[in-house]
């Protein structure tokens, strides 16, 4: 999936400017996948600083209408020569460090950038070339740094007088360069062909079921009467056999890494392509994993009211106190009381001191007829007692 510069990203990261672009003059777009420059020189035309470091831009464009543009930013990424950048008449600062120029000679497109004064080349192939720094320097005039070392008056002088020499000897290596690059890109083509083919004979070759039989008519299969245990044997084997898969998943994990491999664009593009893959794979798995969580049941259909329990930290104005004769609720808790009480008199409040929730809760008092009470008056049948001031006879 090639990740794009969008509207809707750029809108994103500029939320520090209310998502306007008309007016953004910075923004930051480092470690986020962009593999093309798409949209920045038509919406952000007042842009003076763009980071774009850590990406995998494979080439510098899209970006020449920006005229304001003082500070561009393309560390890391997977930009091969220099260009598209005359329109950008600020340019001060351009930050080219661990990508992949080879072609050196591209840096004769800054000669229109006049503001231009420091330069970044750190890191890539064409540092490796004898007189690379005293080409750069006779070249840019108006450069004042070059690789965070500051250009002397005396070094630029004797650029100047060897530059038709050190001309040609930059041309001849970047040629070889040229040359190598043009292999690499072959056999980088070669093998991601090899591997779509074995991936697509991995898709066709049939599977064994996850007991490891064959099967070729389930139909014809006659019913076994250990079918209950077999399936429960067959759900072992299956947790055995996915257990086996991420196994075999790590072993090809370590063995991609493991691989010598020259470092390249299209390494680093594979390598990113890799780890999207373990991550979506991951993705799916963990997806697998989560079940929804079943309805919490408070009273049974019976009408058994039920103690529930689940931990969780509540702010105070996310509590809803329910009191009921017979049980209290405190979402996501519910406590069955052991006597009834009055809803209506209860209260609930935070500690001053301890800060915990206190819960108020009178009881109701009832004057209740037990087995014993109804006894007794069974047995004194024969007597007689006085109530509201009359005698009633037994």
């Amino acid at each position: 999936m090639c990740l794009a510069v969008t509207e809707e990203l750029l809108r994103q990261r500029a939320e520090h400017n209310n998502r306007e672009l008309f007016s953004l003059e910075e923004i930051s777009l480092h470690q986020q996948e962009i593999e093309k420059l798409e949209y920045i020189d038509k919406l952000c035309r007042d842009l003076k600083i763009l980071y774009l470091q850590n990406n995998l831009i494979p080439k510098i464009e899209n970006v020449s209408k920006l005229k304001k543009l003082e500070y561009l930013n393309l560390a890391l990424n997977n930009i091969e020569r220099i260009e598209n950048l005359e329109g950008c008449e600020e340019l001060q600062k351009l930050d080219l460090t661990a990508n992949f120029i080879g072609e050196l000679s591209s840096i004769e497109i800054l000669k229109h950038n006049i503001h231009l004064k420091e330069l970044f080349l750190v890191g890539n192939p064409c540092t490796e070339f004898e007189g690379y720094r005293q080409f750069v320097v006779a070249t840019l005039h108006q450069l004042k740094w070059l690789d965070s070392k500051e250009i002397e008056r005396s070094e630029r002088i004797q650029a100047l007088q060897n530059y038709r020499q050190v001309e040609k000897q930059i041309r001849d290596q970047e040629q070889v360069y040229l040359l190598q690059r043009a292999r690499e890109k072959e056999e980088a083509l070669k093998k991601i062909q090899e591997k779509q083919e074995k991936k697509k004979e991995k898709q066709i070759k049939p599977k064994p079921g996850f007991d490891g039989r064959w099967y070729t008519d389930i139909n014809n299969i006659n019913p076994d009467p250990l079918e209950d245990k077999e399936n429960h044997q067959q759900k072992e084997t299956e947790k055995e056999y996915q257990e086996w898969k991420i196994d075999k998943d790590d072993e090809e994990d370590r063995a991609f890494w493991e691989e010598p491999t020259p470092y390249t664009p299209e390494s680093r593009l594979e390598a990113h392509r890799h780890l999207e893959e373990k991550r979506r794979v991951k993705e799916n798995i963990r997806g697998q994993k989560v079940k929804e969580k079943p309805p919490r049941t408070l009273i049974t259909a019976e009408g058994k009211v039920l103690n529930m329990n689940e931990p969780k930290h509540l702010d105070s104005s996310l509590i809803d106190v329910d009191v009921q004769p017979t049980y209290l609720r405190v979402m996501p808790f519910q406590l069955v009381l052991p006597a009834e009480v009055k809803p209506d008199s209860s209260s609930a409040k935070r500690s001053q001191t301890t800060g915990h929730l206190v819960i108020s809760m009178p009881k109701v008092c009832k004057f209740i007829w037990t087995d014993t009470i109804q006894k007794l008056i069974s047995v004194r049948k024969n007597f007689s007692y006085r109530q509201n001031n009359h005698v009633v006879q037994t």
